[in-house]
């Protein structure tokens, strides 16, 4: 995985999960050896119907909606969206400070919001989480 931005191009996975980083684009997804074949699979024949190959994974949700082939093919997968958004936080003395704080949403949750939300929260989609147990059921 070459390229910019190659701290936030990954994959990772637990015993429930798989994490892929959001700079991550479809042709990169299919040409990495340690993703899962089935996704890979899935990718071709599901997300590809709209959705191009240098699609990031960020960009496809962020603008990502309801009405989209894809937004129903990872709701069977049972996707969530790791996002930082803005936060006003109490300080000292009754300050307040903004910071980002890191929010895992469900995809449903993360795609009703409109893109006026997105940008007033300033949204920053960090990674896609699929369910280990969704993908398996998944048939392709």
């Amino acid at each position: 995985m070459e390229g910019t931005n190659r701290d936030f191009k990954y994959f990772m996975q637990d015993t429930g999960s798989i994490y892929l980083g959001a700079k991550l684009n479809y042709a990169e997804i299919l040409q990495d050896e340690m993703i899962n074949f089935k996704y890979k699979s899935i990718v071709e024949h599901y997300i590809f119907k709209d959705t191009e190959p240098e699609t990031t994974l960020e960009s496809q949700l962020y603008y990502m909606t309801k009405e989209q082939f894809s937004y129903r093919t990872y709701g069977q997968l049972k996707a969530r969206v790791k996002v930082s958004m803005l936060e006003e936080k109490k300080g000292f003395l009754g300050r307040t400070k903004t910071g980002y704080r890191s929010k895992v949403m469900k995809l449903d949750e993360f795609v009703s919001m409109n893109l006026a939300q997105k940008k007033a929260a300033g949204v920053v989609v960090e990674e896609l989480i699929l369910s280990k147990l969704a993908l398996m059921s998944f048939s392709v």
